[in-house]
């Protein structure tokens, strides 16, 4: 199961005007629970840094989903969004720039294995991009040569807890569970911390996310509706009337994951400081 022909069709759909796109940034902020988790930590960091200008990069920026909450925080949050989608990144300029906000928020193409730009950044944001990328600790040490002393990295990934449902393989018929394109299953909060910790950060926390709750959440919100999908898009039609039954527990669930510390979980949320 492949996450990119439902994000190209739901991308036609929302970015006909910049009322529907971010009518979409909306959507997806209140059905992904690793966006509550997200937006709770970029609030915090906002918090501590209110008065200071703030340059960030936002290492594997897709839809530009973050990059417009973070430009809503502050006008004093200078953005840089990184891809590799040439599309996504054009179409995220366009955006930006007919609400006014291309001023200080950009996006480009690179590869975060090569890209460093030296003392450079106060937040560097990276949400599930890292399960996609083999060299990792390459990356991890390019962040941190690309960010300023004291600032702030924040990376959300899917744990190896079945963060990726990818853990029952069926070579026979070339399924590899619900998301085929990860180099890896997930992260082992001790492993990510040991990696981050070889590359220089410090005050490295790491917290499941996921659980019981969130993960119940994710099938009912995000699996069940994409598996419909890619059987046959007439689903659209259905899916305004699914969500409108099913989102109201689905908005409980993820408000009992977030409000909860869990020993485990399929998502992983980590906080680091250079």
């Amino acid at each position: 199961m492949q996450y990119d022909p439902i994000k190209r069709s739901l991308g036609k759909v929302f970015n006909q005007t910049p009322v529907l796109r971010i009518f979409f940034y909306r959507l997806l902020d209140l059905l992904l629970l690793r966006a509550w988790y997200i937006r709770r930590e970029l609030r915090n960091i906002a918090r501590q840094k209110k008065s200071e200008a703030l340059k960030v990069l936002d290492a594997g920026s897709g839809f530009g989903q973050y990059d417009y909450y973070m430009s809503s925080l502050g006008k004093n949050w200078n953005i840089t969004g990184v891809d590799v989608k040439e599309e996504q990144i054009a179409d995220c300029n366009q955006f930006f720039a007919k609400i006014k906000r291309a001023n200080r928020v950009k996006f480009e193409y690179a590869d975060l294995t090569k890209y460093v730009i030296e003392n450079t950044y106060d937040l560097i944001l990276s949400v599930d991009v890292m399960e996609h990328i083999l060299e990792d600790e390459l990356v991890f040490a390019n962040f941190y040569r690309s960010m300023k002393d004291g600032a702030h990295l924040l990376i959300s990934t899917p744990s190896d807890q079945g963060g990726s449902d990818a853990h029952h393989h069926h070579e026979e018929d070339g399924v590899h569970g619900f998301i085929d394109e990860h180099v890896r299953d997930g992260y082992n909060a001790e492993d990510i911390r040991k990696k981050l910790s070889s590359a220089g950060f410090r005050n490295i926390k790491t917290t499941y996310t996921y659980g019981k709750a969130g993960n119940i959440s994710w099938r009912l919100s995000m699996k069940f509706p994409i598996k419909a999908l890619n059987t046959t898009k007439l689903f659209f039609v259905v899916l305004p009337f699914y969500y409108l039954i099913t989102y109201p527990v689905a908005y409980l669930l993820n408000w009992i994951d977030l409000s909860r510390k869990h020993e485990k979980g399929t998502g992983l949320m980590v906080v680091a400081q250079k």
